[in-house]
Formats: structure tokens, sequence, C-alpha cells
């Protein structure tokens, strides 16, 4: 599979840039089998995106040129920022199932959309109903471990803002670690309500920070 996708006009900014001017380019391959009998797939999954981005080390240069906190509003420039995942997914028995993901981009240079994460590993357990009667219903568990480069930890201990974190000093960085369950019940055919619970350590890379219990709830339906 391949596909070119717009980006923002600015980092994780709501207007998309229909001209792809800033774009993203991504290419997987899947690989299906089985195992004893029991179906798995893999996939690795590869992306480039091509904006106006900055690099940790420009922003923090003319910060401390300045004597500000560094800004990578500042200092975007066109460049690229590369990066590759993968998705691992096993049947273990006709109830339960194992995935695991893991993904790593490009740590000099900041990120564009969604969340601040170079890199990213989790991996967990999913089951059926069938065992309780509910065969439409899902329980799962997983565990979420995610990280940032040297420079980007740097970038965010001088008071720099990424996309969506920032406390204006991180003087004892570390991996932000997360447990997740969650329970998705089916309501009906085209009706599913689901219970989430997510554990956070070191939320947004900061060990003294947290932890953070987070709760939701999401409805789907579809026609």
């Amino acid at each position: 599979r391949t596909g070119v996708f717009a980006l923002s006009e600015i980092p994780n900014s709501t207007q998309l840039d229909f001209g792809f001017g800033q774009f993203q380019m991504e290419g997987e391959v899947e690989k299906d089998y089985k195992i004893g009998g029991k179906a798995g797939a893999i996939k690795f999954t590869a992306f480039l995106s091509r904006g106006r981005m900055a690099t940790f080390a420009d922003a923090i240069a003319l910060g401390e040129a300045t004597g500000k906190p560094p800004d990578v509003a500042l200092v975007r420039e066109y460049r690229g920022r590369g990066g590759l995942s993968f998705n691992l997914q096993q049947q273990l028995t006709s109830e339960l199932g194992l995935f695991a993901r893991g993904g790593m981009a490009d740590g000099d240079i900041e990120p564009y959309e969604y969340a601040d994460i170079d890199r990213t590993l989790s991996g967990g357990l999913s089951m059926n109903g069938k065992g309780w009667g509910r065969a439409g219903d899902t329980l799962a568990i997983a565990g979420v471990v995610n990280a940032i480069s040297k420079v980007h930890q740097q970038y965010l201990a001088e008071g720099g803002l990424g996309i969506l974190i920032g406390d204006g000093r991180l003087p004892h960085p570390g991996t932000e670690d997360i447990v997740e369950t969650y329970y998705d019940a089916a309501l009906g055919k085209f009706l599913h309500l689901a219970v989430d619970y997510q554990f956070v350590v070191n939320p947004a890379y900061n060990r003294d920070r947290g932890p953070v219990s987070i709760f939701a709830a999401r409805l789907h339906a579809q026609f």
C-alpha cells in the first residue's frame, strides 16, 4: 500500500494544506501468515513528511542567542522528517490475541502531527467475550513506552513548547510509561460503548510529574 496525504498548514493545526505543498508519503508492506493454524499478520510502514519544520538545535541556538526560550516556530524551514514502524497481530486462541507495535522518527526535527513522540513501543492482549457469553465484546490490556531524543529533551528543558506538551522546564526527563485497559461492549449490531482507563507514569516525559489516571468513554455507531 502507498499513499500521499495532506498535512496541516502549520504543525497540528486543523486547516489542511489542500495544495499539497506540505504532505506526507507513506508506504506499507503486510505479510499474513499462520502459526499452528492460528492467523497472524505483520506490517512494516515507512513515512516521509515534507513541510515547514524546525530542527531543535536551531531553536535552541536562537534561544540562547536572544536570551529567550527556544521556539521552533521562529526557525522553520522546508525539510523532510522520516520514520519507520511495525505492527504485529497474532491469534493465540479462538478468544485471545496478542499485538505489538513500535515506531521511530527523526528526533532532531520537530514532530509535525498528533503527538510529541520520537520513539514508541507497545504491546498487549485482547480477548473477545465469548467465554462469558458476549462474543461481540472485547477486553484488552496494553503497555506503552514513549520516548524523545536528547536534543528534544534539551529543547523542552530550556522552556520550549511542543505541539502538545511543555512544562517550561524539564530537569529530570524520562520515558513516558502507560498502562491502558478497556472494555468494549456491543450494545447492538451497529452500536458499541467502550470504557477506558490509562495510568501514565512520567507524563510529558517529566519524572517530576504524575502519575496520572485518565478515564474515558467512547460511543461508536456505524450505518
